[in-house]
């Protein structure tokens, strides 16, 4: 191993340490959960009602059927329950690290936990995220709603390129992968319909921020907006203050919303976001730092 690997593996041993360590969760949390907080004191008259009813399929499709369409794929042979667990863990540090970078470096680090590869870790959460952005296309196709070639590109590329190099490294060093998460055709099909649902989730959880903040918009031009953000998702922001957030407030705009309803009603979802993140999420991880759960044993892979 030369120099500069030596130094790569280095920076890849530091990363999941920094992302692990309770004193820079905590820091992150109160700084992303502040900004939000900030973000929606400058937004007036806003009514929670319909943003707290747009929020509740949210919570579902956000940590019931993530985690199922995860659970269906998995080769880790755990049941449900720590599926959606692990999820719901992951999503409080996904929030407070750019591309939500975090909750998959969690879900890895979960896996290996329980005697799962590393890289056989990676290629699963890979295609999980593969399999959404899958949904996100087939949502939008679904709607009727043309989405332009560059966002089609943009969802589907850097998941894509992940599984490219899990497959790269599965031929080389067949025995550093283990077993391989490849699903059926009707699993594969299951994920879609998920993620489909989930999207639809988000949506409703846009118009009802919308409402609550005194705009309207028509559902099918939301649907373009929304997946025309996503190609924004490619830089790095803090969760309320990404550029795929700036990108939805400007298509809101764009689609007749007003820039103080439109700044407001994604503030508003940024917020409304860490409410179950923290009750159910938070509520996992306090209760494993005090040793309430007991993992399983390690199994083979």
């Amino acid at each position: 191993m030369d120099k500069g690997q030596r130094h790569l593996a280095r920076i890849a041993r530091f990363i999941p340490t920094i992302a692990t360590h309770r004193g820079v969760r905590i820091a992150a949390l109160v700084a992303a959960v502040g900004l939000s907080l900030w973000n929606v004191d400058r937004v007036p008259h806003t009514v929670l009602l319909p943003a707290v009813l747009g929020l509740l399929p949210f919570a579902i499709g956000k940590y019931v059927l993530c985690p199922t369409r995860w659970h269906a794929i998995s080769t880790s042979g755990r049941p449900r329950r720590w599926h959606l667990r692990a999820y719901a863990e992951s999503e409080v540090l996904g929030l407070i690290s750019p591309w939500h970078a975090g909750a998959d470096l969690w879900r890895v680090h979960r896996l290996e936990k329980i005697g799962v590869r590393r890289a056989s870790g990676v290629a699963e959460v890979a295609l999980d995220r593969f399999i959404g952005a899958v949904g996100l296309v087939a949502a939008v196709v679904v709607s009727g709603v043309t989405l332009p070639w560059t966002v089609l590109a943009i969802a589907l590329g850097a998941a894509a390129v992940v599984l490219a190099v899990a497959l790269v490294v599965r031929r080389r060093r067949p025995l550093l992968v283990g077993r391989w998460p490849w699903p059926s055709a009707k699993v594969f099909a299951l994920g879609v319909v998920l993620s489909i649902g989930y999207q639809a989730t988000i949506l409703g959880l846009l118009v009802g921020s919308i409402d609550a903040v005194g705009g309207s918009v028509s559902p099918l031009h939301l649907i373009a907006v929304f997946g025309a953000s996503q190609i924004a998702g490619v830089l790095p922001g803090v969760h309320g203050a990404s550029p795929r957030d700036g990108a939805l407030v400007a298509g809101l705009a764009s689609i007749g919303v007003s820039w103080t309803a439109a700044f407001g009603a994604v503030a508003l979802t940024a917020l409304l976001y860490w409410i179950p993140a923290l009750l159910l999420g938070g509520t996992f991880l306090f209760l494993r730092w005090r040793g309430w759960f007991t993992e399983p044993a390690p199994t083979a892979s």
